[in-house]
């Protein structure tokens, strides 16, 4: 699909249409139909200048998604399920709970990472954007290795936490090293990908194993972290709520006595994304971005429920919540396979959404009739699992779309797969962690940040590649081919492992006294793996 830019402007629509290799698997719009039949060549520079405001948007889809929807509900799962493994010491000792590790490594972790897991299994599912993945996944190692870590050492220098660095870095290196085998050898097998998990699997008891090791041997299951072990921020600025009343976002603005609201009241309030007294407040930059997600909030808050198991009233507002027993099932079947099972049509006569709706729409009134405005129904945590498939369902989407507008880039511009997934990609998926991690460096908790930075980054390549591939796998072909599409494969795969074995012998060396000398290297580590990335890709290096 590459040549078309070398044929006359004419042709380029016939060529993108009856070339296969042009037909875009998955999505909602067809960009490069869009780009070059309904676009003409003359305003291609306005196409791909929409196509780009289209990407950044994209982007904030999945950050507003998965930061508001997707890891609120993950939390109050996790906690209707009272994961809390707790391993009691013999001859009369303490409990020790496990519950912060576990939650870290597992549900925060997903949470965290859904966007980067989510867009590799979409690029995984088709081996033309197979090098996107791969770009992203090693890509954002080391982009979040060098330029983020490097940043926390700058804006706060710190003592590192020396086991909990070394067991992550050791994973990881172990993480890297499998992916550039499975690159070698061009295929990945099941055992291969079923391989990724079991060692995340792993990762997980290890993390579980040693808290509970160093804890007992500390005697105290609430003594403070020690040295190995990162600090918890304690006083750290309350996060905007999300699927509340405007109400909500502050205890001084709440009524002194409970006064009962009107079921329209509470659904007005409860679907406005705004906060009026803290928009008042604000600097215009941040009034400018809030206009900007206050779309894809409404949207949301119209199909996915949010549980908050830290309020009395689990967030239950009755008539929201019973709208989205309609619009949740709605979405999920109008956004799997782009909408084709929900427009499959039952004997040729109801169609699936159709349904849903019928079916939904009876739910919903037998929840608005049997429950109260006051009280939630004692099955409320069942919205968190709805909550959750269908944030899920919209990053999957919106994952879907972001692939296929970088491949569109891709041909537009004649750009590898590769190169797109560490720059475009790897940078959007990681400029949330970025801010986030150098935030929580500031108010003095770069030990906690420098942890995210590795312990993050493990979930991403073992689950992304692992169920990406194993989601392709089918019982006649057992194995995905992952042939590299450029050379600058090896130049990522080569760069990331320096930079792990950098910060692998440089960390213990200066007794993990992280200065910004660290910090300086790191940052200037990455400028020249971009630099010889870029000339790789222009083939000015061969």
């Amino acid at each position: 699909c590459w040549e078309v830019r070398q044929h006359n402007s004419s042709e380029w629509c016939h060529f993108i249409r009856s070339n296969p290799d042009c037909q875009l698997d998955g999505g909602f719009l067809n960009y490069l139909d869009g780009v070059f039949c309904v676009f003409p060549p003359r305003l291609l520079p306005l196409a791909v200048t929409l196509y780009a405001l289209w990407l950044l948007y994209l982007f904030i889809i999945l950050g507003v998604t998965a930061e508001k929807f997707f890891c609120p509900n993950l939390s109050a799962i996790s906690t209707n399920l009272k994961l809390s493994h707790n391993v009691a010491g013999g001859g009369g000792h303490l409990v020790f709970p496990l519950t912060s590790p576990l939650h870290g490594v597992t549900f925060l972790a997903f949470g965290n990472g859904a966007p980067d897991v989510f867009s590799a299994v979409v690029a995984f599912s088709d081996p033309r954007t197979a090098g996107l993945a791969i770009g992203a996944i090693f890509g954002a190692g080391v982009f979040v290795t060098t330029v983020v870590a490097g940043g926390i050492a700058l804006v706060k220098p710190f003592t590192a936490a020396s086991r909990p660095f070394l067991r992550d870095v050791i994973f990881y290196m172990v993480a890297v090293f499998l992916t550039f085998m499975v690159l070698y050898l061009g295929r990945i097998r099941l055992g291969e990908a079923l391989g990724y998990l079991g060692l995340y699997v792993f990762y997980v008891l290890t993390v579980v194993l040693c808290t509970w090791i160093h804890r007992r041997q500390r005697g105290d299951g609430l003594a403070p972290p020690g040295a190995w072990e990162p600090e918890m921020p304690t006083d750290v600025e309350e996060p905007e709520p999300s699927g509340t009343s405007s109400g909500d976002y502050g205890e001084e603005y709440r009524p002194l006595l409970p006064s009962r609201e009107s079921s329209l009241r509470i659904l007005t309030a409860a679907l406005s994304p705004l906060d009026y007294r803290k928009w008042r407040r604000k600097p215009c930059y941040w009034r400018l971005f809030k206009a900007f997600k206050v779309p894809v909030e409404l949207l949301l808050l119209l199909t996915v429920p949010v549980v908050d198991p830290d309020k009395d009233d689990l967030n239950w507002k009755r008539p929201l919540n019973c709208l989205h027993v309609l619009t949740s099932p709605l979405l999920c079947v109008l956004t799997l396979k782009s909408g084709t099972y929900g427009l499959y049509q039952i004997q040729g006569i109801l169609p699936v959404w159709g349904l849903v709706t019928l079916v939904a729409s009876a739910l919903a009134l037998i929840i608005f009739i049997t429950t109260s405005n006051e009280e939630p129904p004692k099955y409320h945590c069942v919205f968190a699992f709805l909550g959750f498939l269908a944030s899920a369902m919209w990053i999957n989407a919106a994952a879907t779309e972001l692939v296929n507008i970088l491949r569109t880039l891709g041909i537009i511009f004649q750009l590898s797969n590769t190169v797109l997934g560490l720059t475009l990609l790897a940078w959007g998926n990681s400029i949330g962690d970025t801010f986030s991690d150098l935030t929580m460096a500031r108010q003095g908790y770069p030990r906690m940040a420098f942890s995210a930075c590795f312990g993050g980054i493990i979930f991403n390549i073992l689950v992304g590649v692992g169920v990406g591939c194993l989601l392709q796998m089918s019982s006649s072909q057992p194995l995905v081919k992952l042939e590299p599409d450029s050379p600058l494969v090896w130049v990522l795969a080569g760069a990331l492992g320096l930079s792990l074995v950098f910060s692998f012998v440089t960390v213990p060396a200066q007794c993990f006294q992280l200065g910004r000398a660290y910090g300086t290297c790191l940052i200037a580590y990455y400028l020249v793996f971009l630099c010889v990335a870029l000339l790789t890709e222009f083939r000015v290096i061969h």
